[in-house]
């Protein structure tokens, strides 16, 4: 499952991401509202967990205008306002459920999960498969196959399959797989990504007469269609 995290405090959006992470999610953090908007409006996510106090835009105030930009993916509002009107305003900007700070993470987990299989079963634009020609991945069970054929990953082997399906038919870099995969926004001089290309070639495309990972040399990966 891949979640949009808007939360400005460091210590709550490490403690949920992490959280989420441990249950095989991917997680994008947005560190104010208009940061908030261009993850909502450029990438697809599952579902979004957004902090109602924001800086640059508020969460309320963004939420209303991403509804207004017809965006349709799930909202939970995080928030230490706590007050019947506040739940109701929330609500009424687009939110979709409201918990309130502090709270339980197997709380939190279970909300996000009811508000997926909430959208999925409403025929919302939520996806839980993606589709790159015979290669599927199933966004709930966090598993993969291809031609029918169950390909054994490891759970970070699936995030970086995730985003390069995601991305298909786009290059994507080294330094974007770091910062989108595993959160670092730094260069740790590891062939990390390296090795977990060289690992997910072999179960992706070894087995297979087409090759659908392609290395763009000196830019980066290109998955597509075999």
């Amino acid at each position: 499952m891949k979640i949009l995290l808007i939360e400005d405090d460091d210590e709550t959006a490490n403690y949920v991401a992490r959280s989420l992470r441990r249950e095989g999610h991917s997680v994008e953090r947005a560190r104010n509202g208009e940061e908030g908007h261009t993850l909502a409006s450029t990438y697809a996510h599952d579902v979004a967990i957004v902090d109602r106090m924001l800086p640059s835009i508020d969460g309320l105030s963004l939420v209303k205008r991403l509804r207004g930009e017809q965006w349709k993916v799930p909202v939970l509002f995080l928030t230490t306002m706590s007050g019947i009107r506040d739940r109701v305003e929330g609500l009424v900007a687009g939110g979709d459920d409201y918990l309130v700070k502090p709270f339980a993470i197997p709380e939190l987990i279970a909300r996000v999960d009811a508000l997926v299989r909430r959208a999925s079963r409403s025929g919302s634009d939520v996806k839980t498969k993606l589709h790159i020609g015979d290669l599927e991945l199933d966004l709930v069970d966090r598993s993969a196959s291809r031609s029918g054929r169950a390909l054994d990953l490891q759970a970070q082997e699936f995030r970086v399959l995730e985003y390069l399906a995601r991305h298909a038919g786009q290059v994507v870099t080294r330094t974007m797989l770091l910062e989108n995969v595993w959160q670092l926004h730094f260069d740790p001089r590891t062939n990390i990504v390296e090795s977990h290309m060289s690992r997910i070639r072999s179960k992706v495309d070894k087995p297979f007469s087409k090759q659908m990972i392609h290395t763009v040399r000196g830019a980066g990966y290109l998955l597509r269609a075999a």
